[in-house]
């Protein structure tokens, strides 16, 4: 296959991107996967939210964030006033690592040119970055979550928040410190959009 890095920059709407990246087989998560999860992206999006890599509910349903992670952030979003149906949605990679692990620095970098060219397309006013992978892609690795979450930042004219995954908060309860800054930071990108 052609590589990513190649192709992304030449497809001018969200269609065609995911039919390109349905064929996609420019890393071994090709191999494992049941299906590639390009993500939503509903038409005039002004906030996407991207997220690590999908898991088995995405990768069985080909949506991001349809698990157990999903349901809590769709109950955040809308518990700030957002409509999940009005965000734009999707990963650091498009296809699941086996075993629900972080992706791979290779995979990452194999993947980046679709999320770059998604982020062109979709031209969001805000970006939040959902987990330290997220983080990374927007600011460079090294950065910290517990740092810089709920912060605004730039990035290539994009307003950046970094916070937690919601598979943070899933793990150390609602009343645990990643579940309180989520619903926090997720305050913080509504209110940048009044």
């Amino acid at each position: 296959m052609t590589s990513p890095a190649v192709i992304a920059p030449g497809l001018a709407d969200w269609p065609s991107l995911a039919a390109a990246m349905a064929d996609c087989t420019a890393c071994p998560l090709s191999e494992s996967r049941q299906r590639v999860v390009p993500g939503d992206y509903p038409p005039g999006a002004r906030v996407l939210l991207v997220g690590e890599a999908p898991g088995r509910s995405e990768d069985e349903g080909g949506q991001p964030f349809i698990g157990r992670s999903g349901q809590l952030l769709d109950g955040l979003l809308a518990e700030v006033g957002l409509d999940r149906a009005q965000l734009a949605v999707c990963n650091t990679v498009k296809c699941r690592p086996p075993d629900n692990r972080t992706p791979k620095r290779s995979e990452l970098d194999a993947c980046r040119a679709w999320l770059d060219r998604q982020v062109d397309v979709i031209a969001p006013e805000v970006v939040v970055t959902l987990g330290g992978t997220a983080l990374g892609w927007a600011l460079g690795r090294g950065v910290r979550i517990g740092e810089l979450h709920g912060t605004v930042h730039r990035r290539d004219g994009h307003v950046v928040v970094p916070t937690y995954h919601p598979s943070a908060a899933l793990r150390f309860g609602p009343n645990g410190a990643p579940a309180q800054a989520l619903r926090a930071d997720l305050r913080v990108v509504a209110e940048l959009l009044t």
